[in-house]
């Protein structure tokens, strides 16, 4: 007979592709593990992996299995709450990743609140600007500023974040502020690239509905969303950034907004997380909730102004 804990233990093998990392996230010791992926198999009567030195990946039996692993527990968690009112109806592990910026400023401060209203919830929050790989590091959702290109997995629109043209007032006092596109080429840039190595796309705008580019020099290129804001509250050059993270340095006086006719397209903002059958109350109750967050910080359409 299957048990949940086997299922479990499996689903996160599958996941991280790797017997150690899955016992470190589950706090179990690796031959328990182990054994338990062994006696799955001996249950089945199948090879659901294929080990080597290296690395273990799911057989085609196996992933076809890990599918329904997760639609199983899914399905468990949420007849195991069917009955609980109020806080004790969300409960479990939830493994969530968003943007470093969006976390500290936006989450972090209004996360008690949230956890608060649900005690039993064991919440594990991943905030990086790297591109998480949602389902091989088994998370529930994420949150994904720009572009999606995966279409293997759900999105759940949450509406544009607008993005400032913003220089300190150090630096604008010893360059100058720009007035058009054609002063740029007196100017610096501070580069943001999430990948270091790749080549930058320079400043970007909106003319007549499309977005155009204009190469700029800088010295200085990060991969870090505070340590852009802090290079360019340090005068190292002008920046392109979320109005949700430098509103409140222009408000300080710590930055200063230029060129706001030529500002960057504003970036769709997106709740993401796999295509099953049945998604966790627990995962619903938490996008529900940062969805009401970001919502006064959000505009409904790229073109509207950016919220207060």
């Amino acid at each position: 007979m299957l048990r949940p804990e086997q299922l479990q233990i499996y689903t996160r093998v599958a996941e991280l592709a790797s017997f150690t990392q899955a016992a470190d996230s589950l706090g179990l010791p690796k031959a328990s593990v182990s054994q338990a992926v062994q006696q799955l198999e001996a249950s089945l009567g199948t090879r659901l992996l294929h080990r080597t030195t290296r690395r273990v990946q799911t057989t085609q039996d196996g992933q076809v299995f890990y599918e329904r692993c997760k639609e199983l527990l899914a399905q468990l968690d949420d007849a195991q709450s069917l009955f609980r009112r109020g806080g004790e109806a969300v409960r479990g592990r939830l493994r969530v990743d968003m943007p470093s910026g969006v976390a500290r400023q936006q989450v972090l401060p209004r996360l008690g609140e949230f956890l608060a209203l649900h005690p039993e919830l064991e919440l594990e929050l991943s905030s990086t600007d790297r591109r998480v790989d949602l389902v091989r590091e088994g998370f529930d959702c994420v949150l994904r500023i720009g572009t999606l290109d995966d279409s293997a997995l759900v999105a759940r629109p949450l509406g544009y974040m607008v993005q400032l043209n913003c220089a300190s007032p150090a630096y604008l006092a010893q360059h100058g502020t720009p007035q058009t596109l054609e002063d740029l080429a007196k100017h610096r840039l501070v580069h943001y690239l999430p990948t270091l190595g790749g080549r930058p796309v320079g400043w970007e705008y909106v003319e007549q509905g499309d977005v155009r580019n204009l190469p700029m020099a800088g010295a200085l290129t990060v991969n870090d969303t505070a340590a852009y804001s802090a290079a360019c509250m340090a005068g190292l050059g002008l920046i392109q950034a979320p109005a949700i993270g430098t509103r409140p340095l222009i408000e300080q006086g710590l930055l200063v907004e230029v060129l706001p006719q030529w500002r960057a397209p504003a970036m769709p903002v997106s709740l993401v997380y796999a295509n099953r059958r049945q998604l966790p109350r627990r995962t619903q109750v938490f996008m529900n909730w940062l969805a009401e967050v970001l919502s006064a910080k959000l505009a409904r359409t790229p073109t509207d102004p950016a919220p207060g």
